[in-house]
């Protein structure tokens, strides 16, 4: 308060309500300072400079003393001043005053309180980026907006990436916060500003952390993977502290809230990100940014663009990555469809890399075991037959036509008795022709081959004759001759000598 310039306004003769008006003083404060120019002869004459002023009214003028309200609480003075220092919630703290009597406000007790602990303000330091330094990413939740795939209201969020130096933004809306729809926004972004910036500050969701942990954050694999292709570093949030992305946070994410998104009826998802870039160029981009005092748009054209990291020459593929178990059927499970692994990490940890087109298996130590086209369809299963258990493989793959060319392998004999076996009209032989060609692996072909024959010659062509046949080792056993009935004498005798007696001849003797 400049105590010459009211004691200027008083001897011009200004009444107290000008000069309350003029320098927002109270009217009593004013009367205090007449009252002691008065007494000090300060109303005539020429006034003495400032400083010494000010050293007078400092010894001279009455103090004036506040009037001292005393507060409820106060009776209960040590027991709040245990409470705080036991650190205990002023709700907490009033609960335990009423139950000693106390029946003031929730206000008193903040009051008292904050007398008995004043806080002190927390100064801040403003960090700066240089051009393409730095982007810094979030979600916000932007309403409901229509799936067109539908016709209904879905709950939306708004990406928002906006650049650190010249706040130049990419916003676009989605339905869901996944790792697939998070990947996919940084790959639309950065082809939006046709560059990538060396760092991405990040908040800590489960799209891009793992585990929140300021000293040793865990990020997720398929986020690591994203940065390594961009080649971008990922600086995650200390928990708890949005103001470490500001700039995202107030001229992003609540920028577009209050901005674009205010007033607007609901509409398409798919219209809604249209709009949303022609308002990232226009309205967002051509205005004065309160910090900078320039246009974002402006900025990033003529500076910053030209400091980001090229896009390198493929997007990226958006791979997920996902810690499955190995089934004992040897497949995982993967976006609703299986893909097989190697049968000897059978119940073991593995990861499962999908990408658009390809889905790779990983060990925990990232050494590859497969590599499977991309099913197209739910329920789809992608085999590697080298995964199976070998003993297993025959049952899966076998066939009518495998069987006969298998046995064709072998030698006629064999062909004709699978032939024979397979083409039952009643009973599926399939399983029992697999049984008889497996004999190849314990017997040989060509013992095979002469059992089928001897089995072929007793007119017996069935598996377990022919097993037996090579159990007892007689498939080479010389074949006996098969003794045929003698055709039936032809009947010589004329009819009549047969039925002659009934026509009154002779009968047959």
């Amino acid at each position: 308060m400049d105590i010459r310039e009211i004691l200027l306004h008083i001897r011009a003769g200004s009444s107290n309500r000008q000069i309350e008006r003029d320098m927002q003083i109270d009217r009593r404060t004013i009367k205090s300072y007449k009252d002691w120019a008065q007494a000090q002869g300060l109303l005539k004459g020429a006034l003495p400079p400032l400083q010494e002023l000010q050293v007078l009214a400092d010894r001279t003028m009455p103090k004036q003393t506040p009037p001292q309200n005393v507060s409820s609480v106060a009776p209960y003075r040590d027991l709040v001043e245990q409470l705080v220092k036991e650190n205990v919630e002023i709700a907490a703290i009033k609960c335990r005053l009423e139950e000693r009597g106390y029946a003031g406000s929730y206000q008193a007790v903040y009051r008292f309180v904050r007398k008995l602990n004043p806080r002190q303000p927390k100064a801040t330091v403003r960090v700066e980026r240089k051009p393409g330094e730095e982007a810094q990413v979030d979600f916000g939740y932007a309403g409901r907006m229509i799936d067109l795939a539908t016709g209904e209201l879905h709950r939306t969020w708004a990406f928002v990436m906006i650049l650190s130096w010249s706040r130049h933004q990419y916003v676009e809306f989605v339905f869901d916060q996944k790792v697939e729809t998070w990947l996919r926004c940084h790959r639309n972004a950065f082809a939006f500003f046709g560059g990538v910036p060396r760092r991405v500050v990040v908040d800590n969701l489960k799209a891009a952390i793992v585990r929140a942990v300021w000293d040793d954050p865990q990020v997720q694999q398929s986020y690591r993977d994203c940065a390594a292709h961009y080649a971008f570093l990922i600086a995650p949030c200390r928990p708890r502290t949005p103001e470490h992305k500001g700039k995202v946070e107030q001229g992003g994410v609540h920028y577009v809230k209050r901005n674009f998104l205010g007033g607007r009826q609901p509409t398409t998802i798919a219209q809604a990100n249209r709009d949303v870039l022609i308002w990232c160029q226009s309205t967002a981009g051509l205005r004065v940014h309160g910090t900078t005092k320039e246009q974002p748009l402006a900025r990033f054209q003529e500076t910053e663009q030209a400091h980001l990291q090229s896009l390198p020459e493929t997007p990226y593929d958006m791979a997920v990555w996902k810690k499955v178990k190995l089934n004992r059927d040897c497949y995982v499970q993967f976006d609703h469809a299986y893909y097989s692994a190697p049968h000897r990490f059978v119940e073991q940890q593995l990861w499962v890399c999908g990408g658009i087109q390809f889905v790779r298996i990983y060990t925990l130590d990232h050494e590859l075991l497969a590599t499977h086209d991309r099913a197209q369809r739910p329920g789809e299963r992608k085999t590697h037959l080298d995964h199976l258990p070998p003993e297993l493989v025959p049952g899966l793959t076998r066939n009518r036509e495998g069987c006969l060319a298998s046995a064709q392998e072998v030698g006629p004999a064999t062909w004709q008795v699978a032939k024979a076996l397979l083409d039952d009209p009643v009973v599926d032989r399939l399983h029992t022709v697999g049984r008889l060609l497996k004999l190849r692996d314990r017997f040989g072909d060509q013992r095979l081959e002469a059992a089928c024959r001897r089995a072929l010659h007793f007119d017996d062509p069935a598996y377990k004759t022919v097993k037996r046949i090579l159990s007892q080792g007689l498939e080479n056993e010389p074949l006996p001759e098969i003794v045929t009935a003698p055709e039936a004498a032809a009947f010589v005798r004329p009819a009549e000598e047969l039925v002659g007696h009934l026509a009154g001849g002779e009968g047959w003797n």
